[in-house]
């Protein structure tokens, strides 16, 4: 029985959904546990809260002409559909080549991350001590059985999880404030010299990472109920929703060990911080409570992260840049199935070819990926901002100065200082100067392939059907 139909994807996700699917992406306990500890240590401190909400602001002026461009055109293409609609299909195939390769490499490295976890949490339970690809590919077969079927269970397994993530974040949180934390209630971390102080820079090159995936809000447009509305709406609600759990959270953890002593702690246990506080504010238990989610935040990045590869692979398809049978979607379920077990394939080669190499899961997978990601996410929403502001130049169909103009123009320049930042700061990031070389090499060069393959294309590929205006493909 054939299982593949021409139409297009189909769901009824709302505003709650997409903003569940967004927000599992950024994974917060994961934020919380891993990344944090590292934004005080090696950035600002007790000022690495500022950075999440400049991060937050960042991404809130980008959003505004985002969300603008999306009540006029829905496209599972999301960024890679913007910037082919405002600046053409050539830059519009490299832009989807960036987020291809943002994705599929941030997905790869949480794999490493999340095999670790497991691992490590069977061990300390008396488990065999197997090799932590044995755990990546256990992952892996989860995730494809999902991403494989209707968006809506993706976003009911995903709401669950995010629930109970979010509720032990803030649980820890509220017990950290109603304790007074270690020395009292200070708000030191909100002030300019504790944010300027130390390497500013370094926290906030995490912050912006920790956001990476809110496109989605995009992705889902197609499968979402009223997307001219639900679009605009989940982008601004996730990035609020992020910007302040992450704040709140954040700062609770500078409180749990003080803010003059909160960055030596972290020096010390970096891996550990966030348990130890969850120790000493909510006992023993709450430590494994969240060693469990700190995997089930994990799994939850994994499938929002799939579904975004997915999604894409299909659009492209759709469009004639990729091969046809991806284009087509399920005839019960109205998923990108096939672009579903493309993309569990080349999970199973990313993965395995680290695993062969021998390489560390975490230092060398997870650190590397996710530091080619956040460069290849910066570029593309620097892209973006520079298609809507041509779009709405070209079409006249929002006339509002703010939203089509100086809102874009200053998230452009935003985005633009961020990734400078993340760059001059890259190599601290991945924890080695040729391979920092090597990934920053590779980001360009994907756009680079993108865009003359595009332009040197002897048939371009047809408009895609979410899209607006066909003729708005052809510029550039």
């Amino acid at each position: 029985m054939n299982d593949s139909t021409e139409r297009g994807l189909r769901g009824s996700v709302g505003v709650t959904g997409i903003v569940f699917l967004v927000v599992a992406a950024a994974a917060p306990l994961t934020v919380i546990g891993g990344a944090l500890p590292v934004m005080i240590a090696l950035g600002n401190g007790a000022g690495s809260p500022t950075a999440f909400l400049v991060a937050a602001a960042v991404l809130l002026i980008f959003s505004v002409g985002y969300a603008a461009m999306s009540r006029h055109m829905v496209d599972a293409g999301a960024f890679y559909a913007y910037v082919r609609t405002g600046i053409g299909a050539s830059w519009g195939l490299g832009a989807a080549g960036l987020a291809l390769l943002a994705y599929t490499a941030i997905q790869a490295a949480i794999y490493g991350l999340a095999a670790s976890a497991v691992r490590s949490l069977v061990v300390d339970y008396g488990g065999p001590r197997l090799p932590w690809y044995v755990y990546a590919l256990g992952l892996i077969v989860l995730v494809a059985v999902l991403g494989y079927r209707n968006i809506e269970l993706g976003a009911k397994v995903l709401g669950v999880l995010l629930v109970v993530e979010i509720g032990i974040i803030l649980v820890l949180s509220a017990a950290v404030f109603l304790r007074g934390g270690a020395h009292g209630i200070d708000a030191v971390s909100f002030t300019p010299s504790a944010f300027l102080g130390g390497s500013p820079g370094i926290a906030l090159m995490f912050a912006i990472a920790s956001f990476v995936g809110f496109e989605a809000t995009a992705i889902y447009g197609e499968e979402a109920r009223d997307p001219k509305r639900t679009v605009p709406l989940s982008t601004y609600a996730a990035v609020l929703v992020i910007g302040v759990v992450y704040a709140i959270a954040s700062w609770a953890m500078v409180l749990a060990f003080g803010s003059d002593e909160v960055a030596v702690a972290a020096g010390e246990d970096p891996s550990g911080l966030a348990f130890t506080a969850a120790g000493k504010f909510l006992g023993p238990f709450a430590v494994e409570v969240m060693r469990i989610m700190l995997i089930t935040s994990l799994f939850a990045a994994l499938l929002a992260f799939h579904n975004a590869i997915s999604r894409y692979l299909y659009v492209l398809a759709r469009d004639g840049h990729g091969p046809r049978a991806l284009g087509r979607t399920h005839l019960r379920h109205g998923s990108p199935h096939r672009g579903s077990i493309t993309q569990t394939a080349s999970a199973v080669l990313v993965v395995g070819a680290f695993a062969a190499a021998g390489a560390d899961p975490v230092l060398q997978l997870f650190t590397w990926l996710s530091g080619l990601a956040t460069v290849a996410i910066l570029l593309l929403m620097l892209l973006t901002s520079i298609a809507v502001i041509a779009f709405f130049a070209r079409t006249r169909l929002d006339r509002r100065i703010w939203h089509t103009r100086i809102a874009p123009a200053l998230g452009a320049l935003g985005l633009l200082a961020v990734a400078a930042t993340v760059v001059a700061n890259f190599a601290t990031l991945v924890g080695s100067t040729r391979a920092a070389e090597v990934l920053l090499v590779l980001v360009v060069a994907v756009l680079v392939l993108g865009v003359a393959w595009a332009k040197i294309r002897t048939r371009p590929g047809p408009a895609s059907v979410g899209g607006v205006a066909a003729s708005a493909d052809t510029a550039g």
